[in-house]
């Protein structure tokens, strides 16, 4: 097989389970560390025809990370799309047996069975309301329906904006502050929050900086997820 990988997290998931089946990914894979593939562009304006030149038998993609338009364009050129859906947690599992098959890897690896032990857990700790912006100017945060948002219920955390009308709505800081919920929960991607920039903007609320491949990847770090953003979140608790 000669796979080209448009989602960081499944590009990682193929690089782990099936060795030298990868023969492209996006510039924005960055796990595994040590990745040595070619790279195609980004998720969202992938170079066609560099995944062309590669002549791969399959090219895996995900609803919302890409652009129909190219996929299209991809199977119209003769090359095999699998595209994932991923909105929670199980039907993570269920898509990565399907991706690895696909592949001709192992649908179980051992790391996919450690993930699903980890999510089996119940996880202890506090409870509690978030938000969790994903980016600002202007500011956009979880909505309704999203694997990240199912992850933090996961552990005990409801996010404010889950019955909202959109996925990702625009909300005005000001709102955000008002919603006073018991954590602001800030990743470092798709926007790049950090201690200098993020927390200013809610001022006397409790704020936590967690990995976003914890948070809103699906692949091997699904293992380390659950423990990980656990201790994060209680720790902005207590």
């Amino acid at each position: 097989m000669r796979v080209i990988s448009l989602v960081p997290s499944l590009t990682e998931t193929v690089a782990v389970s099936a060795p030298g089946a990868l023969v492209g990914a996006t510039d924005w894979c960055s796990h595994p560390a040590d990745l040595d593939v070619p790279r195609v562009g980004g998720t969202k304006n992938p170079d066609l025809d560099r995944i062309l030149a590669l002549a791969p038998d399959l090219v895996i993609a995900n609803e919302e990370e890409n652009r129909a338009p190219d996929l299209d364009a991809l199977r119209a050129a003769g090359v095999k799309v699998l595209v994932t859906e991923v909105r929670e947690v199980p039907q993570a599992f269920r898509e990565l047996a399907r991706v690895l098959a696909a592949c001709g890897a192992d649908p179980r690896p051992r790391w996919l069975a450690e993930a699903e032990a980890a999510w089996s857990a119940p996880v202890p700790g506090p409870r509690g309301t978030v938000v969790v912006p994903i980016w600002r100017r202007p500011w956009m945060v979880l909505g309704r329906d999203t694997f990240a948002g199912d992850v933090l219920d996961r552990l005990g955390f409801t996010n404010v904006y889950a019955t909202h009308a959109e996925r990702y709505p625009r909300v005005p800081v000001a709102e955000l502050n008002d919603a006073a919920p018991d954590l602001v929960v800030l990743p470092d991607e798709p926007y790049r929050f950090t201690a200098e920039d993020g927390p200013e903007a809610f001022p006397g609320l409790p704020c936590v900086l967690v990995s976003g491949r914890h948070l809103t990847w699906y692949g091997p770090s699904l293992a380390t997820a659950p423990g990980a953003l656990a201790e994060a979140l209680r720790a902005a608790r207590r």
